[in-house]
């Protein structure tokens, strides 16, 4: 709901496995919002896979876990950014336009 006044068209995943599927069959994903705490496959491990295959995708985790270590841990993984919730709307578009702009 955060997003839709920004016109991007947003996909969702219900877990790290689908994740991976979307991303290898949609070369137009320009970035990717990774919940670290998902099911079957979690989001350190979902970015891993992604950089096998889209390296230079912005990947920023999300996470609702805040702990003193996360974002090394989450950058040691591939990701770009990260962000904890609850995420306020203005942080995230920010961080988003960053991102994208860069590549």
């Amino acid at each position: 709901s955060m997003m839709k006044h920004t016109g991007a068209v947003l996909l969702w995943a219900k877990d790290g496995d689908e994740a991976i599927r979307i991303c290898r069959s949609n070369s137009t994903i320009s970035l990717i919002l990774m919940d670290l705490m998902m099911p079957k496959l979690d989001g350190f491990e979902t970015t891993r896979q992604i950089r096998t295959f889209r390296p230079q995708l912005p990947i920023i985790a999300q996470t609702a876990f805040y702990e003193d270590n996360g974002r090394e841990i989450a950058m040691k993984a591939g990701c770009d950014d990260y962000i904890t919730k609850p995420i306020q709307q203005s942080d995230l578009v920010l961080l988003i336009n960053q991102l994208v702009k860069k590549r």
